[in-house]
């Protein structure tokens, strides 16, 4: 399978060192760029990729079976993305500015003081699998990062490598043409590759979103060097979600059908599928949900490795004695690639006691039903919940006082909480926050999606009593850029 836009050849482990060279001999230059140029770069990738669209989302479904309308839908959120960058990269606000004059009153005297935001230098990106576009080559991570103004090398997810190739020719073609320097942008392939990105020392930080194992070894390696690196990985999340017995008496079929086009939406492979979901005992929440999910139909998942792990988690879900089947055949639920629902339904005590078994995420079109008996005891089931990137609670307006005990348990574990709403969807926009405690993320400070995901890719440098004719323009006295900034604890907005 080719495609005309692929007309790089693959990158491998031999020349990852090459590219990581190129990198950090044009970090400087990059850094130094105006916000104005930076914008522009991103806007052209952002050009290229929706002129080619429809080339792109053709390579894309025969490698992954996402289906043509997802994956142009995609095209168009990771282009996006990139827009909005170029927007953070102008307002300014990211670099957060901060200027306190000198005041030689002060006890102790307090000299000229101006903090900045700069740009860490290379960094290294890991493609998920489950997003060919918006969470790949041109994804989040690298438009966050090349807005920061570092040098990007990617490392290609090889469930696509195809679609991550051609991504890549575009993005490069696109900044060459809009005057970027070369060697700012490159895409490698290869297992040895990442081992290589992670521990080449140019590499300043890495973004990763992928599987559990996948993501603590490397991890292990980022904090194993000698000049330890931030590792920002997204890994593996159960995304809880309670319904209160309020709100399953007064809308159990409204829940049931939005429950189940969230945890088969994708064929059940994002990574804010709702996989535990609590409901009141006896509430009869599981007959709604049986009748909701049907006679499941099969699709395609993205590779065989994902299909062979769904049902190899399937099994271990389904083997407990406390645990009964609502919907789906566990044991027939997959055939090669292809794979259909399946609803599980357990107990609170069952998890209190195979916690280990029972909440391990289940990455495909599955979902654990956990009926608790109470408020004391659905407290007692979160206080151990690990860590997710979201948490959802549906209740009636009548029962909120008497839920807020709830809304701080899921605050606690999560970093999106949702009311009467379901996780899969993830805006793009300055407020979003998609990270949470380990193990959904390793570094729950920071977003892998919005505008706040910038911050990553930058560290404070403080000037002390520097002339200003050495100062970066952000923080000159006479502020060039008209950015927002905070002088003497008083925030100024932008100016023309």
């Amino acid at each position: 399978m080719t495609t005309d836009l692929e007309t790089a050849r693959p990158v491998g482990p031999g020349e990852v060192g090459a590219a990581v060279a190129a990198a950090a001999k044009v970090a400087d230059a990059v850094a130094a760029t105006s916000p104005s140029t930076r914008a522009g770069w991103l806007r052209a990738a952002a050009d290229s990729l929706d002129a080619h669209v429809d080339a792109l989302a053709q390579v894309a479904d025969e490698e992954t079976a996402l289906g043509l309308p997802r994956l142009t839908g995609e095209v168009g959120r990771t282009t996006g993305q990139l827009r909005m960058f170029a927007e953070v990269v102008e307002e300014g606000s990211y670099l957060e500015v901060v200027i306190d004059h000198a005041d030689p009153d002060a006890t102790p005297p307090q000299p000229d003081l101006r903090r900045m935001l700069r740009p860490l230098g290379p960094v290294a990106v890991f493609a998920a699998s489950n997003f060919p576009f918006a969470f790949s080559v041109a994804g989040g991570d690298t438009a966050s990062a090349l807005a920061a103004g570092c040098p990007v090398v990617v490392k290609a997810h090889p469930g696509h490598p195809h679609t991550s190739r051609a991504t890549g020719h575009l993005v490069r073609a696109a900044l060459a043409e809009a005057g970027a320097p070369e060697g700012m942008f490159a895409v490698v392939e290869g297992f040895e590759a990442g081992k290589e990105l992670v521990t080449d020392p140019h590499i300043t930080a890495v973004g990763f979103t992928g599987s559990l194992a996948g993501g603590r070894a490397l991890f292990d390696l980022a904090v194993g060097r000698p000049d330890p690196i931030p590792f920002y990985g997204e890994l593996g999340s159960l995304n809880p979600v309670v319904l209160s017995p309020g709100a399953v008496t007064a809308r159990a079929d409204e829940l049931a059908a939005g429950l189940t086009g969230s945890f088969t939406l994708g064929v059940g492979q994002f990574c804010t599928k709702p996989g535990i979901v609590f409901v009141p005992e006896g509430g009869g929440f599981e007959t709604a949900l049986a009748a909701a999910v049907g006679a499941p139909d099969r699709a395609t998942m993205l590779h065989d490795g994902i299909a062979e792990r769904f049902a190899d988690g399937l099994g271990s879900l389904a083997a407990g004695a406390d645990v009964e089947v609502v919907a789906g055949d566990p044991a027939a639920a997959v055939a090669g690639r292809d794979a259909s629902p399946v609803v599980l339904t357990t107990t609170v005590a069952a998890v209190l006691a195979e916690t280990d078994r029972l909440l391990e995420e289940c990455f495909g079109p599955t979902t654990l039903l956990v009926r608790y008996r109470d408020l004391d005891q659905l407290l007692e089931a979160l206080a151990g919940f690990p860590g997710s990137l979201t948490a959802a609670l549906h209740a009636e307006p009548d029962e909120h006082d008497t839920l807020a005990p709830i809304v701080t348990a899921l605050t606690g574990l999560a970093g999106r909480v949702i009311h009467d709403g379901w996780p899969t969807g993830v805006a793009v926009t300055w407020s979003q926050q998609h990270g949470g405690p380990w193990p959904a993320t390793t570094a729950p400070l920071h977003t892998s999606v919005g505008a706040t995901a910038i911050r990553r890719w930058l560290r404070p440098v403080a000037y002390q009593d520097l002339p200003d004719t050495w100062l970066p323009d952000p923080v000159r006295e006479d502020n060039p850029l008209g950015l927002p900034r905070r002088v003497d604890g008083r925030l100024q907005p932008a100016h023309p």
